[in-house]
């Protein structure tokens, strides 16, 4: 991915993108006065498309979203934080439809533009008074100034530290194009998609159809090889909206500008998926494991995978052990073919193992290395052509402290 295909956008938000306004505000879901309402409003009907969470319990608001994307299009997605609205039977469902309702109904829309997110504690029934009392309050909230997507942003986290955010912009027919995204998620975060809640705005000139297809193939390259805690969440979508406001032809995989748009678009789902490994709960540092050399790029995925959710590895990294042996372990037990007299691991540029086989290293250089904010696995299989990246985190205490006491 050549960032000469696009450009970032240093002040830019999810309302960059021309014809998008949001906004966030506090409803009193959350026992603290943090904002817990948002929505994202686009002002013509957008193309859409969407990925949800792989967990066979999926909460009422994927089930409202769905029907609603039926047609391709949306106009709004609102999104509560607090409460997630997951295994809570008829009510729930009932509650979720309420929002979207009443959401279409104060913005003027059609029921079936709006989309539903929620997340929060799982089998505890939303506060439906605070949840409809700010909904009215959202139209004279709404905005597409900067203080409007970071109110937005605030609204949908849970136990993240952080916000994340992020725009670039590319040439699309010499027509300048924004995509940005915005996303939650600390824990309860493993691949397959979608562990999280993130949604993508853009003014570019494309089909559902295509946004879709985009979106399922960069999901499967970003968002699907992060893991925090190896739990995928009752709850969690990624809605990608296009308002085709840019002025351009319409983009296909055909069109020559295509590559520097899925270019554009990939940047800001591996940012995004980089940011919430980052923010994991308690976490210490970002982990990336770099896999080379298998059969195939799903190999290689799935082994990237294995190692990035290995407890024992992500302890060993929150500890600054330069422990490769439970590297290897984690990629014998991925189930995927490996030559196991060629395995190479490095640490950063610190080679460990060369054919399978331990060398000398600097242990105190590796204990520095591995005290950084950032950390780099790379393994290396010479097996094939098959490669594939992978992002999480240490596991530390205070992922234990946070979770221990999750609903208190």
């Amino acid at each position: 991915m050549s960032q000469s295909l696009f450009e970032l956008v240093p002040s830019g938000t999810i309302v960059t993108p021309q014809g998008f306004q949001a906004a966030g505000l506090h409803c009193g879901l959350k026992k603290t006065e943090r904002n817990d309402l948002g929505v994202i409003v686009c002002s013509v009907p957008a193309a859409a498309a969407a990925v949800y969470t792989t967990n066979l319990f999926q909460a009422a608001p994927l089930q409202v979203t769905r029907q609603s994307l039926m047609n391709g299009t949306l106009r709004a997605v609102v999104v509560n934080s607090g409460n997630a609205n997951a295994c809570t039977g008829q009510q729930g469902e009932q509650d979720a439809y309420t929002m979207r309702s009443q959401t279409a109904s104060q913005l003027g829309l059609a029921e079936d533009d709006v989309a539903v997110a929620s997340t929060g504690v799982i089998g505890e029934l939303l506060k439906m008074d605070c949840v409809t009392s700010g909904i009215t309050q959202l139209p004279v909230a709404i905005g597409n100034q900067p203080e409007h997507a970071e109110e937005f942003c605030q609204a949908i986290l849970t136990t993240d530290l952080v916000k994340k955010e992020i725009c670039v912009a590319v040439q699309v027919n010499g027509q300048q194009v924004h995509i940005a995204g915005a996303a939650k998620g600390s824990g309860m975060i493993h691949p397959n998609m979608a562990t999280m809640l993130a949604f993508m705005t853009t003014d570019a000139a494309i089909s559902g159809e295509h946004l879709q297809q985009l979106l399922r193939t960069t999901t499967n390259q970003t968002f699907n090889m992060i893991t925090v805690d190896g739990d995928t969440s009752t709850n969690d979508m990624l809605v990608a909206m296009a308002s085709r406001l840019a002025g351009h032809e319409e983009l296909t995989p055909e069109h020559p500008d295509w590559d520097a748009f899925a270019a554009g678009f990939r940047h800001v789902c591996e940012h995004l998926a980089k940011s919430i490994a980052r923010d994991g709960e308690g976490a210490t540092k970002l982990v990336e494991v770099v896999v080379n050399g298998a059969v195939s790029d799903l190999s290689a995925r799935a082994i990237a995978k294995t190692v990035i959710g290995s407890s024992l590895v992500k302890s060993a990294m929150f500890g600054a052990d330069a422990n490769w042996g439970r590297v290897i372990a984690a990629v014998g037990r991925a189930g995927e073919p490996v030559n196991v007299d060629t395995v190479d691991i490095r640490l950063g540029d610190i080679i460990v193992l060369t054919d399978s086989r331990p060398v000398p290293f600097d242990e105190e250089a590796a204990l520095k290395y591995l005290q950084g904010d950032t950390v780099q696995i790379v393994v290396d299989l010479h097996y094939g052509e098959g490669q594939a990246l992978a992002w999480g985190c240490d596991l530390t205490y205070d992922y234990v402290r946070i979770n221990a006491a999750y609903r208190t």
